[in-house]
């Protein structure tokens, strides 16, 4: 199982990093807001008197307009239904107009409440009916939009990760429910079969040839206990006395004399022990097995946990970064302002002192071309 299937359990801590997914989700976040302000308007239409001063005089005529129209609209269909004269054409159209005027009151009313956030916050405050088939229906679209943000963010490798990964803890769930119910049954014949066994006859158990700790006796009546097996009879008096001497005798069929009942006595005995160790055997398996299933999924949940705080970090940074790259942008934008101005007034005063040096040779060709002039004239005159 890889910590990128983990990591899709919980989509919505991301955030949608396209223009595309971003206006698929305002899309819904708005439809989400008109619907729930759409809720509203037949309770705030009820108790006008009482939202007048909170709405202003502008939405309060627009939803007396809206009021209106429903009234006519209720008015015409009740008419239909007893059976009005007016022909089932002109009927129709009276509807359909009818119809598009409320749909533009709704826009109207709409657009000047959700204009106004505040209002909104508080007519859902003060307005809002609990337990209405709007609510239901708003719940379920708000159910759908976190789906499709789900649906955005996961991409198909990710969300064959997660169906694999759910798949693996379906299959591991299935396993240890059959192995709970295997120990289960075998715990369940183990105690029928100790049930059925044979009770000792009314006889006392045989002398042995070395007495049985109390502390073994004990032992026993703890397993006993902890196997959730029927209450256990009365103590044995070998195991109050160290199991000395007990003299047992029964009679078998076709005998007419007691003969000891040693043999009998010692197989149920042991027979006894080997179910209860057995039980014991079967307990120990069962809490091993689920305590290496829970260090399992301690090491899931801790591995979880991590990926999480590093993607918290990880966003952090993310963040930090958006910042300090858009004031690099900011800066980059400002010196390339700074150099194309720079550019602009050099190159005009690259064209000025063009133009003011060929004024210049200008003016020196002609004051050549007048002092040559004056030669000449002077020269003729002589």
């Amino acid at each position: 199982i890889t910590l990128g299937a983990l990591k899709m359990l919980d989509p919505c801590q991301l955030k949608p990093d396209s223009i595309e997914m971003e206006r698929i989700v305002t899309v819904l976040d708005e439809t989400i807001a008109k619907l729930e302000m759409s809720s509203l308007i037949p309770h705030i239409i009820n108790s006008l008197d009482r939202f007048a001063d909170m709405l202003g005089p502008e939405i309060t005529n627009h939803l007396i307009e809206h009021q209106k129209l429903s009234n006519e609209m209720e008015h015409l269909l009740s008419s239909s239904e007893e059976g009005d004269t007016m022909g089932a054409e002109e009927q129709r159209g009276c509807l359909h107009l009818l119809e598009q005027r409320l749909k533009c009151a709704v826009r109207n009313v709409l657009r000047l409440l959700l204009a106004n956030p505040s209002l909104c916050q508080a007519l859902k405050h003060k307005a809002w009916v609990q337990e209405s088939p709007a609510e239901v229906f708003i719940k379920a679209f708000g159910e759908f939009r976190n789906f499709m943000l789900e649906r955005l963010l996961t991409s198909p490798m990710e969300e064959e990760e997660k169906i694999q990964f759910m798949e693996d803890i379906s299959l591991q769930i299935k396993e240890n429910t059959e192995a709970v119910s295997a120990l289960q049954a075998e715990l369940a014949a183990a105690l029928r079969t100790r049930e059925e066994e044979p009770p000792l006859l009314q006889a006392e158990p045989p002398q042995l040839s070395q007495p049985v700790p109390q502390q073994s006796c004990s032992r026993l009546r703890a397993i006993l206990v902890a196997s959730s097996g029927p209450a256990p009879a009365a103590p044995c008096p070998s195991c109050s006395f160290g199991l000395r001497e007990c003299p047992g005798r029964i009679l078998k069929p076709g005998q007419t004399k007691y003969v000891p009942a040693r043999n009998l006595s010692c197989s149920v005995f042991q027979r006894k022990c080997r179910v209860e160790t057995e039980i014991v055997n079967w307990i120990e398996k069962y809490d091993t097995d689920m305590g290496e299933k829970q260090a399992e999924y301690e090491e899931v949940h801790a591995a979880y946990t991590e990926e999480k705080v590093q993607l918290s970090l990880l966003t952090e940074k993310r963040a930090v970064l958006l910042q300090e790259y858009s004031q690099i942008e900011e800066e980059h934008r400002i010196n390339q302002m700074k150099k194309e101005q720079a550019l602009k007034e050099f190159t005009t005063m690259t064209l000025a002192a063009i133009r003011i040096q060929a004024c210049w040779r200008g003016y020196l060709v002609r004051s050549l071309f007048k002092s040559k002039k004056k030669k000449k004239k002077k020269g003729k005159g002589k």
